[in-house]
Protein backbone atom coordinates (compact mmCIF):
# COMPACT_ATOMS: atom_id res chain seq x y z
CA UNK A 1 0.00 0.00 0.00
CA UNK A 2 1.77 3.45 -0.89
CA UNK A 3 2.45 5.83 1.83
CA UNK A 4 0.40 9.40 2.47
CA UNK A 5 1.80 12.59 2.49
CA UNK A 6 1.25 14.05 5.71
CA UNK A 7 -1.25 16.56 3.79
CA UNK A 8 -3.12 13.79 2.14
CA UNK A 9 -3.26 12.14 5.59
CA UNK A 10 -4.88 15.23 6.99
CA UNK A 11 -7.48 14.49 4.22
CA UNK A 12 -8.26 10.90 4.85
CA UNK A 13 -8.01 11.46 8.92
CA UNK A 14 -11.28 13.55 8.23
CA UNK A 15 -12.91 11.83 5.86
CA UNK A 16 -12.39 8.55 8.50
CA UNK A 17 -14.09 10.54 10.78
CA UNK A 18 -16.97 12.22 8.50
CA UNK A 19 -17.16 8.53 6.33
CA UNK A 20 -18.11 11.01 3.37
CA UNK A 21 -17.86 14.39 2.29
CA UNK A 22 -17.78 17.16 -0.23
CA UNK A 23 -14.61 19.08 -0.39
CA UNK A 24 -16.22 22.31 1.54
CA UNK A 25 -16.97 19.73 4.43
CA UNK A 26 -13.54 18.99 5.06
CA UNK A 27 -12.11 22.40 4.29
CA UNK A 28 -14.60 23.07 7.08
CA UNK A 29 -12.93 19.98 9.55
CA UNK A 30 -9.29 21.67 8.58
CA UNK A 31 -6.93 23.70 11.26
CA UNK A 32 -6.18 27.37 10.66
CA UNK A 33 -5.25 28.59 8.58
CA UNK A 34 -7.73 26.43 6.15
CA UNK A 35 -6.22 25.71 2.48
CA UNK A 36 -7.59 27.06 -0.57
CA UNK A 37 -10.32 24.99 -1.73
CA UNK A 38 -8.26 23.88 -5.22
CA UNK A 39 -5.64 23.00 -2.69
CA UNK A 40 -7.98 20.48 -1.10
CA UNK A 41 -9.97 19.76 -4.03
CA UNK A 42 -6.11 18.51 -5.78
CA UNK A 43 -5.20 16.70 -2.80
CA UNK A 44 -8.40 14.65 -3.22
CA UNK A 45 -8.13 13.86 -6.43
CA UNK A 46 -4.13 12.32 -5.91
CA UNK A 47 -6.41 10.25 -3.05
CA UNK A 48 -8.62 9.18 -5.63
CA UNK A 49 -5.44 8.01 -8.12
CA UNK A 50 -3.52 6.42 -5.44
CA UNK A 51 -6.72 4.57 -5.05
CA UNK A 52 -7.68 5.75 -1.30
CA UNK A 53 -10.80 7.82 -2.21
CA UNK A 54 -13.87 7.35 -4.58
CA UNK A 55 -16.98 9.63 -4.64
CA UNK A 56 -20.45 9.99 -6.14
CA UNK A 57 -20.77 12.46 -8.59
CA UNK A 58 -24.01 14.93 -8.04
CA UNK A 59 -23.66 16.97 -11.75
CA UNK A 60 -20.66 19.33 -11.67
CA UNK A 61 -20.04 17.90 -7.48
CA UNK A 62 -18.36 15.11 -5.94
CA UNK A 63 -18.88 13.61 -2.39
CA UNK A 64 -16.09 11.47 -1.58
CA UNK A 65 -15.73 8.65 0.68
CA UNK A 66 -12.60 6.63 1.95
CA UNK A 67 -11.96 3.47 -0.17
CA UNK A 68 -9.47 2.01 2.63
CA UNK A 69 -10.54 1.72 6.18
CA UNK A 70 -8.38 2.81 8.71
CA UNK A 71 -7.13 0.30 10.07
CA UNK A 72 -5.99 -1.21 7.15
CA UNK A 73 -3.74 1.91 6.75
CA UNK A 74 -2.63 1.87 10.18
CA UNK A 75 -1.14 -1.62 9.62
CA UNK A 76 0.55 -1.01 7.08
CA UNK A 77 2.02 2.19 7.84
CA UNK A 78 2.90 0.80 11.25
CA UNK A 79 4.53 -2.10 9.31
CA UNK A 80 6.50 0.30 7.03
CA UNK A 81 7.62 2.55 10.30
CA UNK A 82 8.79 -0.78 11.74
CA UNK A 83 10.68 -2.23 8.44
CA UNK A 84 12.15 1.74 7.88
CA UNK A 85 13.09 2.70 11.63
CA UNK A 86 13.91 -0.42 13.80
CA UNK A 87 14.96 -3.06 11.01
CA UNK A 88 11.55 -4.54 10.84
CA UNK A 89 11.72 -5.41 14.56
CA UNK A 90 8.91 -4.60 17.12
CA UNK A 91 11.43 -5.71 19.70
CA UNK A 92 13.48 -2.53 19.36
CA UNK A 93 10.55 -0.68 18.40
CA UNK A 94 8.86 -1.29 21.92
CA UNK A 95 11.94 -1.07 23.67
CA UNK A 96 12.95 2.41 22.08
CA UNK A 97 9.72 3.89 23.41
CA UNK A 98 10.14 2.48 26.72
CA UNK A 99 14.06 4.40 26.94
CA UNK A 100 12.91 7.15 25.24
CA UNK A 101 9.24 8.58 26.29
CA UNK A 102 9.76 8.06 29.87
CA UNK A 103 6.96 5.54 29.89
CA UNK A 104 5.29 5.46 33.83
CA UNK A 105 5.78 2.15 35.20
CA UNK A 106 2.03 1.53 35.39
CA UNK A 107 2.22 2.40 31.50
CA UNK A 108 4.67 -0.26 30.83
CA UNK A 109 2.68 -2.92 33.66
CA UNK A 110 -0.45 -2.60 31.09
CA UNK A 111 1.81 -3.16 27.81
CA UNK A 112 3.02 -5.85 29.85
CA UNK A 113 -0.15 -6.83 30.26
CA UNK A 114 -1.85 -6.59 27.05
CA UNK A 115 1.52 -8.67 25.83
CA UNK A 116 0.95 -10.97 27.95
CA UNK A 117 -3.02 -11.44 26.84
CA UNK A 118 -1.39 -11.75 23.53
CA UNK A 119 0.83 -14.60 23.89
CA UNK A 120 -2.24 -16.47 25.95
CA UNK A 121 -4.22 -16.29 23.30
CA UNK A 122 -1.50 -17.61 20.67
CA UNK A 123 -0.56 -20.47 23.23
CA UNK A 124 -4.77 -21.56 23.06
CA UNK A 125 -4.31 -21.16 19.14
CA UNK A 126 -1.70 -23.83 19.07
CA UNK A 127 -2.62 -25.86 21.48
CA UNK A 128 -5.81 -26.32 18.78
Amino acid sequence: MKQLTRAEEQIMQILWELEKAFVKDIIVHLPEPKPAYNTVSTIIRILEKKGFVGYTAYGKTHEYYPLVDKPEYTQSYLRNFVKNYFSNSYKQMVSFFAREENLTISEMEEMQKLISEEIKKQKEKEDQ
